[in-house]
């Protein structure tokens, strides 16, 4: 494109019968738009609590939360060391917790996670309510391909209460993760007009048949059990999720992409194979996905609760013995021994990412200072709602300060989420059940 040709901000693209969609935010729209650096979001999730050795056992050293701060910095515990070459791009936070928690079956910890919704919403009909990702990803989907990419260890939504995603739609529904790292390579980096055609042309025939369902089953509402109205609400949400991506997908289908190095990927990786494998190429999808502007909001839940899916079969895999739900309840030393080793694991896949976001560069500076990674889980150990293990990376040049500890009993997680929103630029007044930002030194701008 011309460096002299400029667009209006306002600018449309007309198509047959007159019917318009909003240009993408493009490089001639001049700097005022083109200008700003993309600013994202990443959460990624693990169940069953992380490891926090009791005193009897002396195994403090694998406590996942940081020691107590030598000369002026925290000591990373052994499960997290993979951590500290970027001590200076991560903080711990302690003491966070869902009010909503306690009150709750201690298994959907995950659902609520991104949204602090007690077990079930106040409104009509619904189970949740909207997750953090899908606030961050309606703020920004008019600035990217995609509005957000919801992925998980297992696809699909699993069920109530043994969710297989942490995404929750503006509606408080689950939305369908995607697992299999072809198809999401396929999705993001290889759609053409075709492809669209053939998807929406399904997708019609698709909303077609579920409207007249939809019909059939309004005077038979009555009838149906709970079962049959939340597989019905998770399927027009799946049809939902697919319809905005492909409205997305349109508006830039005449852009070209950044051109990527894509030679690394292991695109045959499974949840059925090497661990590791599937986590790194997972993490590149992501990592490319950032880099290439196509998505500003992603979620990536990396174990299910409650001994659910394949991944609880990973600590086996890895030579520790028992599954991944088993070892969050070990009692003796060495089943917390072996369950901090598997957070050990997890700390590594976790650094590789964050060496990905380092690599990859924004136009002032590494992806990894516009990216705010958030990693945790729903519980501090298994089935326990409070002082919920979180750790919060990147996001320097949204004013974010790292290499802190900072822990207060009873702070509200919704909190948190509002000094994101905040930081992201998202001039929300409140999160959830939130009271305020959370009062810390890690969210200068919040």
């Amino acid at each position: 494109m011309p460096t002299a040709l400029q667009l209006d901000r306002r600018a449309f693209l007309f198509g047959l019968g007159g019917a318009s969609l909003a240009l993408p935010v493009l490089d001639a729209m001049g700097a005022e738009v083109a200008g700003k650096i993309p600013r994202r979001f990443c959460a990624l999730y693990t169940a069953n609590g992380m490891s926090l050795p009791r005193k009897e056992h002396k195994i403090d050293e694998w406590s996942w939360f940081p020691a107590t701060e030598k000369d002026g910095e925290f000591v990373f515990g052994k499960s997290t060391e993979p951590l500290a070459p970027f001590r200076k791009h991560v903080s711990f936070l302690g003491g966070l917790h869902h009010p909503s928690g306690p009150k709750a079956d201690p298994h959907v910890c995950s659902d609520m996670w991104l949204t602090g919704a007690p077990l079930h919403n106040p409104k009509p009909g619904t189970y949740n309510s909207a997750g953090l990702d899908q606030i961050i990803a309606l703020h920004t989907k008019q600035f990217c391909r995609q509005p957000s990419l919801v992925l998980s260890i297992d696809a699909g939504t699993g069920f109530l209460s043994r969710t297989g995603t942490i995404s929750y739609s503006l509606e408080g529904r689950p939305i369908p993760a995607e697992n299999n790292p072809r198809r999401i390579f396929n999705r993001l980096f290889r759609g053409d007009r075709d492809s669209l055609k053939a998807e929406r042309d399904k997708l019609q025939r698709q909303i077609k048949l579920v409207d007249a369902v939809s019909e059939s089953a309004k005077s038979l509402n009555q009838q149906l059990g709970k079962s049959d109205r939340e597989r019905m609400d998770q399927y027009l949400t799946s049809l939902n999720e697919v319809e905005s991506r492909l409205i997305a997908s349109e508006k830039w289908i005449d852009v070209p992409l950044k051109k990527q190095d894509f030679t690394h990927l292991k695109l045959d990786a499974t949840n059925e194979g090497e661990p590791a494998d599937f986590y790194k190429t997972m993490f590149d999808l992501i990592a490319l996905a950032f880099d290439a502007d196509i998505t500003r909001s992603v979620v990536f839940m990396l174990n299910r609760e409650d001994g659910m899916g394949i991944s609880d079969t990973f600590p086996i895999k890895l030579g520790l013995g028992h599954t991944h739900h088993n070892l969050s309840h070990a009692g003796d030393k060495a089943g917390q021994l072996a369950f901090a080793k598997y957070d050990l694991f997890l700390s590594q896949q976790i650094a590789y990412f964050l060496a990905r976001l380092q690599k990859y560069q924004d136009r002032d500076g590494a992806v990894l200072d516009n990216t705010i990674v958030l990693f945790g889980s729903g519980a501090s150990t298994t089935h326990n709602p409070t002082n919920l293990p979180t750790l919060v990376a990147g996001g320097s040049k949204m004013g974010l300060k790292h290499g802190v500890y900072w822990r207060k009993d009873d702070s509200r997680m919704s909190n948190m989420y509002l000094s994101i929103l905040r930081a992201l630029g998202i001039e929300q007044q409140s999160f959830a059940d939130s009271t305020g930002t959370l009062n810390s030194p890690i969210f200068t701008r919040a």
